[in-house]
């Protein structure tokens, strides 16, 4: 409150501390925690809550009458990972966990509905990908964007997949609506990983981990992807030891991901 009584633009000052608060919330807000929180008065909160859903930084949940970061929010967010130490870092990192596993490793940022790609790392003699550095992809097909999804309280997806209609599809695979979405999601979280088979190239799977900010939410996942038969095989007497192959290489994805948010954020292993 303080700041905006310094500022010589207090809607604009407020306006971002709006923002600023519901990025550090981990569920949706209502409208009179916000006033609470910053002091405002009622009718100034409601005309700068109207403008920022009006330019999709926020969404209005009608039905519990709270607000959640919109799709533009999330676009202002990954425009700053591609500038800052999250690719520098992530290059090292990501070829450095291709040299040891020999597959292919992908480092992404949410955008919108999708994913953007900011570091690829092919690994020598594998099959062509179509995943490369700015190309973006629906992040409900992919193995980043699950992990990443997963990661996201579960009203803010519903922000972002409000409906059948926001569901892509490129080989008739993967979730069709906010019902399947959930239920994909609810395996990634109990599993600690995101992965799919087939559902951005036949014959190809994915397994992919999260990278976190200081709140826990998720600021961008890395990736390994290889052919299917590699964790799939022929004599396989059940599916779980292709699962428990996907899990082994998740295990590789994910210390690779902590090493990213230790020297991104300055973290250290308690």
């Amino acid at each position: 409150m303080r700041a905006m009584a310094a500022s010589k633009s207090p809607a604009a000052t407020a306006t971002l501390e709006i923002l600023k608060l519901l990025s550090r919330m981990q569920r949706p807000v209502s409208t009179s925690l916000i006033i609470e929180e910053l002091g405002l008065p009622r009718s100034t909160a409601y005309q700068l809550l109207r403008i920022l859903v009006d330019e999709g930084f926020l969404v209005h949940l009608e039905e519990t009458h709270r607000y959640a970061l919109g799709l533009a929010s999330f676009e202002v967010g990954a425009a700053f990972s591609y500038q800052q130490p999250l690719t520098r870092i992530g290059e090292r990192a990501v070829s450095a966990l291709v040299a040891r596993q020999g597959h292919s490793g992908h480092l992404c940022v949410m955008h919108g509905r999708d994913v953007l790609y900011l570091v690829e790392c092919r690994a020598p003699s594998t099959t062509p990908l179509v995943t490369d550095v700015g190309v973006r992809l629906p992040s409900h097909l992919t193995a980043s964007g699950r992990s990443m999804l997963a990661a996201m309280p579960p009203s803010q997806v519903r922000a972002i997949y409000p409906d059948r209609r926001d569901f892509a599809t490129r080989n008739g695979t993967g979730p069709n609506g906010p019902a399947a979405l959930k239920r994909v999601l609810d395996r990634t979280r109990t599993l600690g990983f995101g992965f799919v088979d087939d559902d951005v190239s036949p014959g190809m799977s994915s397994v992919a981990v999260a990278i976190r900010d200081t709140n826990g939410h998720p600021i961008g996942s890395v990736a390994l992807t290889f052919a299917t038969t590699v964790v799939d095989h022929p004599g396989d007497r059940d599916a779980s030891i292709g699962l428990d192959r996907r899990k082994a290489l998740a295990a590789a994805v994910s210390e690779c991901a902590l090493e990213i948010e230790q020297r991104l954020l300055g973290r250290h292993q308690a």
